[in-house]
């Protein structure tokens, strides 16, 4: 039979193209001239075309098989990516969460700097003496817990040296009780084997009685089995005893377990008393601790106290320098006081020149007769006004009292040389003479007077320029401890500020990680973006597969009513290209493995197609000039492969690039 090929290029319905086109499954032509020309008109289908046919629809099987199993891994992967993104996303807000932290202890750290700086001022006084102070308690508090530490050690290898003991001893006790168990129970079953052997016997004994009553001709073996008899009696009474033996062995184990049981009581006692003294212990080196707090306490209760002390010492100099500006006003005052006091003696030293010379014109008046009284009279006047003199200018700061009295007795002498004025020219030398002593005594009373007044006023300015230098020293002493203090403040803000540039580093590195997560992140999207796209394209290329199986099976079904007067064997090849189609499109919707049947049903279809091919001529012999509609084989373009193609080398390098990170 002559057999034609079908043309398997699209075109119009029934018709070819009016040129020979090749096959594409064979190089011969197939379907020269116009449509109606074509039907029967072609080459005959040789073997090797049918073959390679059936072996297409295995690999565009094969390869539907492959695509779904790439689809899942992509989805697989979207799943991948997906979780991926949500663990960096997590990881961004971890870091956001950090980078809030961070901000809220540099905020914190700036408040406590304020604070720092805002209380540098008042801690500016006896640093050095707190730190000795502090270093002192150092010290002890070291030493206190070397020895704690020290005293902790003893205890706690006394009580592991303790604790392998008793455990071994524990271990000993338990493996001799264990042992001893296993006698016992080896006893008890001596014990059960000989209560059945003394069974046996009492059965063989019946046996024995029985046997002399029906057999007295066999006397000697009972005599035998009695001697056997006496024999296992014997070994009884030797079993016995040792069960005796074994029963007090039991007694004294059971005795000795006592003893071991009342011993690990006793040592669970002293283990609770030595853990009960131990806690007493540690009670007390926590009552010591307490009161180690408690004498930081009050060492910083006492370091408060000299803080007070120190603004006391404050409040003091302030109080010192204060009376000190009153001083030096009491001075001013003073040296106010010395100049009126020389002002004054200047005019008491004018009055008594005065009165001195009234008095030398009235003696001269009444002694112009008298040249020698007069001579000697002034000479004794002027001794007496050189001393005068010298005694006023003795009597500089304290004389006003004493000048006012001095004034007073002059103006009553006044009153008195002018009463008794008559009196004085018969008794001038002798009321001369005792002025003369008079004003001596006054003199010496105000020297002596001036003198402790001097002296007073030495010891007082050697008392204040003492505690001026006092004073200036103090006043050094905590100008240097201010610039100790400074120089530790400025260390300490050094150290502050050094803190301060590695956080800020640390932030900017943060940043920057949060930015690079964020680059991540982008890169991320990107690459899930061209995996939706590659998967949507996918999708779109499933789809038209498809709709290619879905035009198959409608050309499929169109043949069928064609050939509907074909006989059975073609139909049933028709349903079985039907079947495998619909198997086809099944295990691509179903993602199975493709199965041994699905072989058969493509071979079946290219059967069908090599007989509808051969019956083609007789159809068209019946059916006039009725064209039979053209297969078109979904081959995919070449477009289309290289779209495969892109997506799975950019799949390929996101992969690549994603191993390389990792």
């Amino acid at each position: 039979m002559a057999v034609t090929h079908l043309c398997v290029f699209p075109g119009a319905a029934g018709s070819c193209t009016a040129q020979p086109l090749l096959c594409p499954l064979c190089p011969v032509p197939h379907g020269k001239g116009k449509a109606g020309k074509s039907r029967g008109q072609g080459k005959p289908l040789p073997a090797r075309c049918a073959q390679q046919r059936g072996g297409w629809f295995r690999s565009h099987f094969f390869r539907i098989t492959n695509l779904t199993k790439e689809l899942k891994a992509k989805q697989d992967e979207l799943k991948n990516a997906k979780e991926d993104l949500r663990y960096f996303q997590e990881e961004k807000e971890a870091a956001y969460k950090q980078s809030q932290v961070l901000r809220n202890t540099l905020e914190h750290h700036c408040s406590t700097l304020n604070k720092a700086v805002s209380l540098f001022p008042f801690i500016r006084s006896e640093l050095e003496n707190i730190k000795e102070v502090v270093s002192s308690n150092l010290e002890s508090w070291a030493a206190l817990k070397e020895e704690i530490f020290v005293q902790i050690k003893t205890v706690s290898k006394e009580a592991l040296t303790e604790i392998p003991k008793l455990n071994q001893r524990l271990a000993k006790s338990q493996r001799e009780n264990e042992s001893l168990q296993e006698k016992v129970k080896h006893l008890t079953l001596v014990a059960d084997t000989v209560e059945l052997k003394t069974q046996q016997l009492q059965t063989s004994l019946q046996q024995g009685n029985e046997l002399q009553s029906r057999c007295r001709e066999l006397q000697k073996e009972t005599l035998d089995l009695t001697n056997q008899v006496e024999t296992t009696g014997l070994k009884l009474q030797k079993v016995t005893a040792e069960m005796d033996h074994y029963k007090k062995l039991l007694m004294m184990k059971s005795t000795e377990l006592d003893v071991c049981q009342n011993e690990l009581k006793k040592m669970k006692y002293e283990n609770g008393i030595s853990e009960s003294r131990l806690t007493k212990e540690l009670k007390e080196k926590e009552e010591s601790l307490l009161i180690s707090q408690q004498v930081c306490k009050h060492l910083q209760e006492e370091v408060a106290e000299k803080e007070r002390r120190e603004e006391d010492l404050k409040r003091r100099t302030s109080r010192s320098e204060s009376e000190l500006e009153t001083l030096k006003a009491l001075l001013q005052q003073t040296e106010e006081e010395v100049v009126m006091l020389k002002q004054e003696r200047e005019l008491m030293l004018i009055s008594h020149q005065n009165r001195t010379e009234q008095l030398q014109e009235t003696l001269r008046q009444k002694m112009r007769n008298e040249d020698n009284w007069r001579e000697k009279m002034e000479i004794d006047l002027a001794k007496g006004e050189a001393r005068h003199k010298e005694a006023i200018l003795k009597v500089k700061e304290e004389a006003r009292v004493e000048l006012d009295i001095e004034r007073q007795k002059q103006q009553e002498l006044i009153t008195k040389y002018q009463r008794d004025h008559e009196e004085l020219q018969k008794k001038i030398p002798g009321l001369i003479s005792s002025a003369t002593n008079s004003l001596r005594m006054e003199a010496e009373i105000l020297e002596k007077k001036l003198q402790d007044v001097q002296i007073k006023l030495a010891e007082k300015d050697e008392d204040k320029e003492k505690e001026i230098q006092d004073l200036k020293r103090i006043i050094t002493e905590l100008e240097f401890q201010l610039e100790m203090e400074k120089n530790n403040n400025e260390s300490f803000l050094d150290n502050m500020r050094k803190e301060i540039k590695h956080k800020s580093d640390e932030l900017e590195k943060l940043t920057q990680e949060r930015t690079q997560l964020i680059h991540n992140l982008s890169q991320v999207q990107e690459e899930n973006t061209l995996l939706q796209e590659t998967v949507r394209r996918e999708c779109e290329e499933r789809y038209e597969l498809t709709a290619a199986l879905t035009q198959a099976r409608e050309q499929v079904l169109e043949l069928k009513k064609l050939s509907g007067n074909f006989p059975l064997s073609p139909c049933s090849l028709a349903q079985g290209s039907l079947t495998s189609s619909a198997a086809l499109l099944g295990d691509y919707g179903q993602k199975s493995r493709p199965s041994p049947s699905s072989g058969k049903e493509i071979n079946l279809s290219g059967q069908f197609g090599i007989s509808r091919a051969t019956k083609a001529p007789t159809s068209s012999k019946r059916g006039g000039s009725v064209a039979l509609p053209a297969l078109s084989p979904p081959h995919p373009p070449r477009g289309r492969a290289s779209s495969l193609n892109e997506p799975r080398s950019r799949i390929a390098a996101v992969i690549r690039r994603q191993l390389s990170q990792l």
